[in-house]
């Protein structure tokens, strides 16, 4: 058996968030601040990243101050709590072919959450993409969630928002 580890490039790598609420949608970016992939015999079998909260970017509201307030709101313990925890982390801890489990971590809270990835791999650059779909009030972020708070009406958050991930790695000699 041969396992092979692989490096995230953090510059080719992004992960697009997606909120939606009742009158639309607000998305964005994260960046990546490290990660690693494990392949054994060409499969994956593990991996970890880190994410930088504070790097959140809101990207459909391009009004300065708007903007700005709505990051100091994402920031703010309503919703990831960045002061305090500037990072969010997921592991692997289990994979069949193209199904990936595994553990994640936001504001300190850890949940497993499991996915279907696209993984390909050319020469030393492995490639791969998948969408997460995360509970939000799983991780204490309860703001205008209809779990939580009746009569929100059009204010209404919904619960579950996306993680696009495409990742980029380079094969460590």
């Amino acid at each position: 058996m041969k396992t092979q580890q692989f490096d995230i490039a953090v510059a080719q790598s992004n992960i697009d968030w997606l909120g939606k609420k009742v009158t639309g949608a607000h998305n964005g970016t994260i960046d990546l601040k490290q990660g690693t992939l494990l392949l054994t015999d060409g499969q994956l079998t593990g991996g970890k990243f880190t994410i930088d909260t504070t790097s959140i970017k809101i990207l459909d509201i391009t009004d300065p101050a708007t903007n700005t307030q709505f990051a100091d709101h994402l920031a703010s313990d309503d919703f990831f709590a960045i002061q305090q925890y500037p990072e969010a982390y997921f592991e692997i801890t289990a994979t069949d072919g193209n199904n990936i489990e595994g553990n994640l971590t936001i504001k300190g809270i850890t949940h497993p959450v499991g996915f279907t990835s696209r993984l390909q791999v050319a020469g030393d650059t492995l490639t791969a993409t998948g969408k997460i779909i995360i509970d939000r009030t799983l991780y204490n972020i309860k703001y205008r969630s209809g779990n939580f708070f009746k009569d929100l009406g059009d204010t209404l958050i919904y619960n579950d928002f996306e993680l696009n991930v495409s990742l980029t790695a380079k094969a460590v000699s």
